[in-house]
């Protein structure tokens, strides 16, 4: 009987392995939305066909700094959750 459990919990892990990587795909397009949303309206103040020049620098500086930013922020944040993490298991 305890064979049997081992590929049930190699399911297990695989489907919430599925759910962490389209959980994270869905936040990669969210924040990508949300970057370009931004972007656009700071750097393209009148939209036309075609970006200019300063327009397109503008857009992608922008963008660079957006994501930047969201990494600091991610970076941070995982590090906290770390450092929780292992004051719990010290029962600190």
């Amino acid at each position: 009987m305890l064979f049997l459990t081992k590929p049930i919990e190699q399911q297990r892990q695989a489907v919430i392995e599925r759910y962490r990587a389209q959980a994270a795909l869905q936040n990669a397009q969210t924040l990508m939305n949300k970057a370009t949303e931004k972007c656009f309206a700071k750097c393209v103040p009148k939209p036309s066909t075609s970006l200019s020049g300063s327009e397109e620098t503008c857009t992608l500086r922008c963008f660079e700094r957006y994501l930047e930013a969201f990494n600091i922020v991610s970076r941070t944040y995982m590090n906290r959750v770390a450092e929780e993490s292992r004051n719990e298991q010290h029962g600190l």
